[in-house]
């Protein structure tokens, strides 16, 4: 009798590759495990060995990149909605694509359920569920960090897993801080970060700290059609392209660092730094432009409206009639006269 499927978002890390094996046991399931590359620059091939490698039935990989850009992100900067005036929101509106391909693939492959490697303590479990709960109502979720049958508590508890199972892992007990990556940012969070007293050092991999920063000024002129950036000092690029090139002009000059202590949208507080070079960039220069063409009333409007643009991707509500009606009103705003 053949098994029942389960689609996992899997990155490779950890705890999707303890998750692989676990759900095998406790549930006696067909791992199906899908990768999304929104930009991380990790090794794809690898990784899919990896997770071969963990128990995997199937391995998906999706070049997910422009689309996460054009689709997530534009709409999100023409916005201009920032949430609690520091976060650009990289990890917030990447979740989103990420489960609507897992939806995609289950329905493909007939899978009955979903999994994904979030805590019940952050937003990502939020983020991931309600997308699900959006586009395939009648699948059927596992989130193995809120089920009763987890007994992994620890860092050592998985490392441990890891272990009992011969699953390859490159992470240690020394490992710094969490973090999240893609073509957007990279958030750093935990460990002395938890004290909001402790500076942040030694952390920045996207980006020069300031203190390595060049002291002369670099001058960039940036083309916007519709609100959406196609050109850098003349030149065209494809929007992965031109997010690659700002990333490297702002990381060098040490643009886009945000240290906050943010309201998580499940009723707690965490400290978050975060490195978004090209995407502060381009925050700065669309705002620039909206100052020159916009009237007050308009532009009064839209930034009451950026605010709740930014509760709505912080808290996974992409796949709702309201971010859609919010995004008809951004765009009004951002057609050529």
């Amino acid at each position: 009798m053949a098994k029942d499927k389960i689609v996992l978002a899997y990155s490779g890390g950890l705890d999707t590759s303890i998750i692989i094996p676990w759900l095998k046991e406790n549930y006696q399931l067909d791992v199906i495990a899908f990768i999304a590359d929104v930009g991380q620059g990790d090794d794809y091939a690898a990784i899919e060995a990896k997770a071969i490698k963990s128990g995997a039935a199937k391995v998906y990989v999706k070049d997910l990149k422009n689309e996460f850009i054009t689709d997530y992100i534009y709409p999100t900067l023409k916005a201009g909605a920032v949430y609690e005036d520091k976060y650009l929101l990289g990890t917030s509106f990447a979740r989103p694509i990420i489960a609507k391909y897992q939806i995609e693939i289950a329905e493909l492959e007939n899978a009955k359920y979903v999994s994904h490697g979030a805590t019940g303590k952050g937003n990502d479990q939020v983020r991931f569920e309600l997308t699900f709960m959006a586009l395939n109502p009648g699948i059927k979720l596992i989130a193995p960090w809120k089920d009763e049958k987890w007994q992994i508590k620890s860092r050592e508890d998985a490392l441990a897993y890891a272990a009992k199972y011969n699953i390859p892992i490159t992470a240690n007990k020394n490992k710094i801080y969490s973090e999240d990556r893609n073509i957007w940012h990279i958030s750093h969070e935990g460990l002395d970060l938890e004290d909001p007293w402790n500076e942040p050092k030694d952390l920045w991999s996207m980006s020069n700290s300031l203190e390595n920063a060049p002291n002369e000024p670099e001058y960039l002129e940036i083309d916007f059609e519709k609100g959406v950036p196609t050109k850098i000092n003349g030149k065209a690029f494809t929007p992965f392209e031109l997010l690659s090139e700002l990333n490297e002009i702002g990381g060098k000059h040490a643009i886009g660092h945000a240290d906050i202590v943010e309201n998580r949208l499940v009723g707690m507080k965490s400290r978050g730094v975060y490195e978004t070079p090209g995407g502060t960039i381009l925050y700065e220069a669309h705002r620039a432009l909206e100052t020159l063409v916009l009237d007050k009333n308009t532009y009064h409007m839209k930034q009451q409206i950026a605010l709740r643009y930014a509760e709505l991707v912080y808290n996974g509500e992409w796949f709702t009639p309201l971010r859609e009606a919010l995004d008809a009103f951004v765009d009004s705003t951002q057609r050529e006269s």
